[in-house]
Formats: C-alpha cells, sequence, structure tokens
C-alpha cells in the first residue's frame, strides 16, 4: 500500500497517458452529465464526480464498432476478409467500483465459458484500471446489496481511497506495484488500513435505508425467481410498466447481448458490425416464420431478471448479474428498475 497527497494523485493519470490512451469520468460542462469517456489531458477527469450515465464498459464493448471488413471478388469467386480488432492500451482511471465489476461480469461472459471472444479479447489485452473507492454512495446506489461495493476487492491494478488530504494507493496487480514503485509512492501504514476501513464503513452508513434493508431481500429474491415461485400477476403487473425501450439494458454495466449487422458500402466492400441489442425489444427473440417464444412484454420482463437474479447465471458469473450501479431505475419511464421488482416480488413473499 501507497499514499498520494490529494493536489498530486493526477500525476498518476498524467504518467499513464503516456503509455495509454487515457478514460476516466469527465462533468460535461453544459448538461453536467457525466461520461466516461477518452480525454486529451488528466485535468479533464473528476475523481469526485458521480458514476457516469452510460457504463465505462463502452470502453470494452462498444455501442457499435466494426469487427470486420470483407469484398468478394465475383469474377475470381474470391473473398478478401480483413479482421478490425482494436489493439490499443487503455487506461481506465478513477472507474467505481459497482463498474469494475461490471467489467468482470463481462470478461466471464465473453472469455470465461466455453469460446473467447476475440473482439472483446483484443480489448482487455492491454489495459490499466486504476478503481475509485464510494467514501459517499450516491443517491441510486444499492451497490451493499449485491456486494459489488463501496469499494473494490478485484480486477484492479490500482485503487484509491480518498483519506482526507491524501490517497490511499494499493496494487492489486504486479502491474500496478511496479507502476506504484516507479512513481515513488510513499508506503502506507497499518493506521491508513484502518482509516480505510473506517472510511468504508462511513460510507455504507448512509446509504438510503431501502438500499440496507433490501440486502437480504436479494438473496431471497434469487431463490424465488430461480425456482419460478412468483405469481404469473406479479409479473403482468411488472410487464404492463414496461414501455420497451431498451433503456435499462443499455445503461446496464453487465448487460452483453448484441447483434451482428452486415452493411455494404459504395466502395464493394461490406462492414460487419456488432452492436448492442436488447431482450426487451419484441424482435430480440424472433425466429424465422415469424414465431416468437417470448412474446408477451411480461415474459420478456421476468427473463432478464432471471438473468440478473437467478442462480445458474450467479454461477456463470461468480455473483449476481446486477452491480447495484441504479442506472436502471434512473432511467426507467415505467418505474420498474431492478429495485422496484425486488420491491414487487418482497411484497407478494410477506403479503
Amino acid at each position: 500500500m501507497y499514499l498520494i497527497e490529494k493536489n498530486n494523485v493526477m500525476k498518476l493519470a498524467e504518467e499513464l497517458a503516456k503509455s495509454y490512451s487515457l478514460y476516466g469520468p469527465v462533468t460535461d460542462k453544459e448538461t453536467k452529465q457525466v461520461f466516461f469517456n477518452k480525454v486529451a489531458s488528466a485535468s479533464e477527469i473528476s475523481l469526485t464526480a458521480e458514476i457516469p450515465s452510460i457504463p465505462p464498459k463502452t470502453v470494452v464493448f462498444p455501442q457499435i464498432e466494426r469487427i470486420l471488413e470483407y469484398k468478394y471478388d465475383k469474377g475470381s469467386k474470391k473473398v478478401e476478409m480483413n479482421a478490425d480488432f482494436d489493439t490499443s492500451s487503455k487506461a481506465l482511471f478513477g472507474i467505481r467500483p459497482c463498474d469494475l465489476t461490471g467489467i468482470l461480469v463481462l470478461d466471464r461472459f465473453f472469455m470465461g465459458l466455453e469460446f473467447v471472444d476475440d473482439v472483446y479479447l483484443e480489448h482487455r489485452k492491454r489495459m490499466f484500471i486504476v478503481s475509485n473507492t464510494c467514501t459517499v454512495p450516491f443517491k441510486q446506489c444499492f451497490c451493499v446489496c449485491t456486494d459489488s461495493g463501496p469499494v473494490a476487492e478485484e480486477g484492479y491494478d490500482l485503487n484509491l481511497t480518498d483519506l482526507g488530504d491524501v490517497y490511499l494507493v494499493e496494487a492489486g496487480s504486479d502491474k500496478g506495484r511496479e507502476f506504484a514503485e516507479k512513481m515513488g509512492l510513499q508506503k502506507a501504514g497499518p493506521e491508513h488500513t484502518l482509516e480505510k476501513k473506517n472510511a468504508v464503513d462511513k460510507s455504507i452508513s448512509l446509504f438510503e435505508k431501502l438500499a440496507t434493508d433490501n440486502k437480504a431481500w436479494i438473496s431471497r429474491v434469487m431463490n424465488r425467481v430461480t425456482t419460478g415461485f412468483i405469481k404469473e400477476e406479479v409479473w403482468e403487473h411488472i410487464g404492463k410498466q414496461c414501455f420497451e425501450c431498451g433503456a435499462c439494458t443499455f445503461v446496464c454495466p453487465t448487460c452483453s447481448c448484441f447483434n451482428v449487422e452486415d452493411h455494404n458500402k459504395f466502395s464493394g466492400s461490406t462492414d460487419r458490425l456488432r452492436t448492442w441489442d436488447s431482450c426487451s425489444f419484441e424482435g430480440y427473440t424472433k425466429m424465422a416464420g415469424d414465431h416468437n417464444p417470448r412474446h408477451p412484454v411480461e415474459d420478456r420482463r421476468n427473463k432478464r431478471f432471471f438473468c440478473k437474479l437467478s442462480y445458474s447465471q450467479s454461477k456463470k458469473y461468480l455473483r449476481p448479474g446486477c452491480v447495484g450501479c441504479g442506472r436502471c431505475q434512473w432511467v426507467c419511464p415505467g418505474d420498474i428498475g431492478l429495485p422496484n421488482v425486488v420491491t414487487y416480488i418482497r411484497r407478494e413473499i410477506t403479503e
């Protein structure tokens, strides 16, 4: 563990910018919205900014990206094909624990199962991650319910914790430790570990009562979702409130659904694009012949929450599919973000 004075902490970002494309939380001057963007200067990054409107997963899993270009020559009947992978080195500076957990879930989806996604792998190969402990929770957050905050436990190269005049810097990898030593950071002592514990405990005490009350209920709801012991009326009630806009999936740090499309160009070549998709959309499961096994909206809704809160998904990701960032609750016009869905099922259990 190391220490760095608060007014010098951005020197870490400046040093990383020499070897990596630098990304971090940036507050838009006009809208005051926070975005996790690529920056030209470390001075643009704000470590006190709220969680970004769109999760940082866009760095490793862009909303739209070209993955392949090919051209077919009719005369020779040959195909020229070129993969288009992003091989740049990236540094994510100041990522919040819930969003880091989201990336770890995507890692297990794209790289930890039977097949490895080469496009995603290239994004992740050369990456340096600096996480930022949430010493003050944000209004919509409930990461304490999903074991994804307010402090990162894994997945980072360096972790920053605000201790007042200084940041505690913890190395989570050999790469992070080498970087900290290279920067000549002051070594921290046992008293700073205690200060961090106190800061995290204080942060947990500041969460809204609904978030802490729901902690035990997340587990009970997972049991109900897994076993199917939820009345159809509950899913119908949730389905009737859904606008099928897909906003919840597009702001979720762990949603991994995508579509692949080919777009012809005037030059004669074709771009193969990968774009985000959503299980909220009626066409997501539509098959040939116009058959759709998930036609009613309530059927699509319960499949989404099964993905977030079932034991089978937890076995796959080694944790719940929800990281407690609260974005789905924030953007949903029908007010059926995951915290409210847990509340609806909780009412059924206790009626």
